[in-house]
């Protein structure tokens, strides 16, 4: 890069010759820090250089000669004034194309940062609820640190503790990703300590409450009710049964495969399917459509509206929601004498005892072990249904 510092003239400006290679700044003596910036391909475009936050930045104002000289120094006035002011020339200068209002880079973010998150939806919806009505037209460089305790404490407010922690995590986050892309310069809640406390779910539904959602399903029939029924059999994730298709279904050995992209961990998953879980499956009416999925009512899309679902499985004696089923699951297998690393496998945990080096060199599947234990809790599920005396049975045991 070549440098030079003259007095422009607009017909020094027409002059200007490209150079053989790169490109070369001619600052305009008198106006600090405004440059013609010529590339060797003959484009020349007008720029300010200028410190802003400790840091060297450059301005793009126009090309020449749609932008003339006297333009130029125009809009280099404009910039300075807004630095000297305390303010981002560059930043200004998307507020005026809309660049930079909260609406505009919270989509980008979320096209960008959260394209792939499987929580893409549910934190679109956290910050649409709170943060979105507050600070519709605000610019996200004007954003201060009060603007986002405000938000934050009215959730707390409204009796919603854990959900201004999450608020907190998803708009954490927005904002490290601005300072990334350039769009502010400062985080403005680096070291905001997160409101509230975290509430740790321990909810486990006894062998009674178990009997009774069991036979709510019944009731409710297709689709919801067999698909609960399933969270029931297998303990596996909502969405992973919500979302199965018949192709994910194996016969031989009987089994639910999920690759990667259906698992929250991203790793394989698969799930043994026990003689009770086999035959809800085969129960399951095959709905039409360009689509493989399992449980749909439209042939085209998997089944939404388990808040609705649940509203009309009964109410227990303490509140419970469909992940329950899942710590349900493994209690249940670790009350028939399945060990953890086996609870683990079933539940597709890379945590706890398969995490760390364990998880690096232990690559046993753990398949015989999983189906085994499956069928044990199956039996028990369907013994508990029936009015008997669930037996004691002990699953095969994986390593410890």
């Amino acid at each position: 890069m070549t440098v030079v510092k003259r007095s422009l003239t607009d017909a020094a400006v027409k002059r200007q010759k490209p150079p053989e290679a790169g490109q070369i700044d001619v600052f305009d003596q008198g106006f600090p820090g405004l440059a013609l910036r010529v590339s060797h391909g003959g484009r020349k475009a007008w720029t300010y250089h200028y410190r802003f936050a400790g840091k060297l930045k450059r301005l793009t104002l126009g090309t020449y000669p749609a932008l003339s000289l006297a333009d130029a120094r125009g809009a280099w006035r404009d910039a300075k004034d807004a630095r000297d002011k305390g303010r981002d020339p560059a930043q200004d200068k998307k507020r005026k194309t809309g660049e930079t209002e909260f609406e505009a880079v919270l989509a980008e973010w979320l096209k960008r940062d959260q394209g792939d998150n499987r929580s893409h939806d549910s934190v679109k919806r956290s910050i649409d609820k709170d943060a979105t009505p507050a600070w519709k037209g605000r610019h996200v460089p004007d954003l201060t640190r009060r603007d986002v305790l405000d938000v934050l404490d009215s959730v707390v407010d409204r009796g919603s503790p854990v959900m201004a922690r999450r608020l907190h995590a998803h708009l954490h986050r927005f904002f490290r990703w601005c300072v990334g892309r350039g769009i502010i310069t400062a985080n403005p809640m680096a070291d905001m300590p997160k409101p509230g406390a975290e509430t740790k779910r321990e909810r486990v539904l006894t062998d009674a409450e178990l009997k009774a959602v069991w036979k709510a399903c019944d009731k409710i029939g297709w689709p919801f009710g067999p698909a609960i029924q399933l969270l029931i059999l297998t303990g596996a994730r909502r969405q992973e049964i919500g979302a199965l298709c018949w192709s994910e279904i194996l016969a031989d050995p009987a089994n639910i495969f999920l690759s990667g992209d259906r698992t929250k961990n991203k790793e394989p998953h698969t799930i043994p399917l026990s003689k009770p879980a086999l035959a809800i499956i085969e129960g399951l009416p095959k709905v039409e459509g360009d689509a493989d999925y399992v449980f749909t009512t439209n042939g085209k899309t998997p089944i939404s509206g388990w808040s609705k679902a649940k509203g009309e499985l009964p109410e227990l004696a303490e509140p419970w929601v469909l992940h329950d089923l899942r710590r349900t699951v493994a209690t249940g297998l670790q009350r028939l004498g399945v060990s953890l690393t086996v609870i683990e496998a079933c539940l597709g945990h890379v945590s706890g005892s398969r995490a760390g080096v364990v998880g690096v060199y232990q690559r046993h599947s753990f398949g015989a072990e999983k189906a085994a234990a499956l069928e044990a809790w199956g039996a028990h599920v369907v013994a508990l249904v029936e009015g008997k005396k669930p037996g004691k049975v002990v699953a095969m045991r994986g390593a410890r």
